[in-house]
C-alpha cells in the first residue's frame, strides 16, 4: 500500500489545524461564560480565581477575551 502523497497530508493536516482551531475558540467561550458563573455565584472574580487556584488576572483576562461582547444590547430577552 503506498503513502499518501505529501500535498494531500499537507492539506488533510491544515484540515484538521483548522477545525481545532474552531474547537479550542468554542471552548474558551464556553469556559468564559462557565467563570461568568462563577462571578455571578461567588461575587468577584478575585472568588473565583482562588476557588480555582488560579490568579485572579488570569481569569479576569478569561473572562475579557473570549466573554460575551457586554457592549451591545442583551438580545436573549
Amino acid at each position: 500500500m503506498e503513502a499518501k502523497p505529501w500535498r494531500d497530508r499537507v492539506l488533510h493536516e491544515e484540515e484538521l489545524v483548522e477545525q481545532l482551531q474552531l474547537q479550542v475558540s468554542q471552548s474558551a467561550k464556553r469556559r468564559a461564560e462557565a467563570l461568568l458563573d462563577g462571578v455571578a455565584e461567588l461575587g468577584t472574580v478575585a472568588e473565583v480565581a482562588r476557588a480555582l487556584g488560579r490568579s485572579w488576572n488570569a481569569v479576569d483576562k478569561a473572562i475579557k477575551k473570549n466573554g460575551p461582547d457586554r457592549s451591545g444590547p442583551d438580545t436573549t430577552e
